[in-house]
């Protein structure tokens, strides 16, 4: 009984020592990160960080909140008061030519650090907010495959901004304003939101209003997060890299109204991450109009067809959330 008491004493003083040696060599290569030489490391780590919701306590440790407020303000996006011309949007070719055939085309995209893919919707009529059974913050939403079987759809990208505290939290509650399917399902008239989505002309908007406003301008599926990427053509103004690298999902629509479903994949060997400046440089290489970040980190992810096609970078599995964009089935012709 000694011997054994003696072994697992042993083990545990191992282990013990085993897991300060572990916490004193993550905690030094933290340190070489913020105060190493390299500032564009180290900004790029922090910007990074500060956009997770579980892991952006680690700027914290050895730098200052005046020293992290200097970096991010260096780094951002600047949407200022963008307004969407829908005029732009011109639908001069027809978004569907053969209704018996399912018009998406998915396109592998690649960078220095980073890989995912984008799929191309021809139709903008088929892209729906889907939502989950019930918005409430002490209840689970649903996986992205959930949602687009939920809607019968072929595809979908995962969608708006949701309460995520610590990244603990449940993924049934959105944040911001929510419209499916021409009806405002959550947010309040009076308020101001960012506001991406479509209209009823199949225009997608890039936008800062009220809920009220928003109804008055037709939005029939929109959600909130950014920042805005493109608008009217033309890139967002932006500072620095305009963020860290992370798992990216965007949305956009080219001028002949084609919709650009965008995932990257982040936080692997193979793939790193994006930053902004990249997302904008990929939409803008794709021919989009008007585009906009979505929710991203362990919520990024892209389904076609019943299976996940962009790998979730969630160590738990794919994760609950409560709105995506899903791309409607074609109605096929008997005639």
């Amino acid at each position: 009984m000694k011997k054994v008491l003696s072994w697992f004493g042993k083990f545990f003083l191992w282990l013990l020592v085993t897991l300060l040696l572990v916490l004193g060599g993550f905690l030094i290569m933290v340190y070489m990160i913020t105060k190493g030489p390299s500032t564009q490391i180290r900004n790029l780590f922090v910007t990074s960080v500060r956009e997770t919701s579980a892991a952006g306590f680690l700027a914290d440790i050895f730098l200052t909140p005046e020293e992290i407020q200097e970096i991010t303000a260096a780094n951002v996006i600047d949407v200022g008061t963008i307004s969407t011309d829908v005029t732009k949007v011109t639908f001069d070719e027809p978004a569907v030519e053969d209704e018996t055939i399912e018009d998406i085309e998915i396109v592998d995209v690649r960078g220095a650090l980073y890989k995912g893919k984008m799929m191309i919707v021809k139709d903008p009529s088929r892209i729906k907010v889907g939502i989950c059974d019930e918005f409430d913050k002490n209840k689970a939403g649903l996986p992205l495959l959930e949602i687009v079987d939920k809607y019968d759809a072929i595809a979908g990208i995962n969608g708006g901004r949701y309460n995520d505290d610590n990244g603990f939290g449940k993924g049934g509650l959105p944040e911001g304003i929510v419209f499916s399917e021409g009806k405002l399902v959550y947010g309040d008239l009076d308020r101001v939101y960012n506001i991406y989505g479509f209209d009823n002309n199949d225009v997608f908007i890039c936008g800062r209003m009220t809920g009220q406003q928003a109804i008055d301008r037709g939005f029939r599926d929109a959600v909130t997060f950014g920042p805005a990427l493109v608008v009217n053509g033309e890139a967002v103004p932006s500072t620095g890299t305009g963020g860290g690298l992370n798992p990216r999902t965007a949305i956009g629509q080219r001028a002949d109204g084609a919709v650009l479903l965008l995932v990257i994949e982040g936080r692997q060997t193979s793939s790193l991450g994006a930053t902004y400046l990249d997302l904008i440089d990929i939409m803008l290489e794709f021919g989009a109009i008007n585009a906009a970040n979505l929710d991203g980190g362990m919520s990024s992810s892209m389904a076609y067809e019943g299976e996940e096609i962009v790998n979730n970078c969630s160590i738990k599995g794919a994760r609950d959330m409560p709105t995506a964009f899903v791309v409607e089935r074609l109605e096929v012709s008997h005639e």
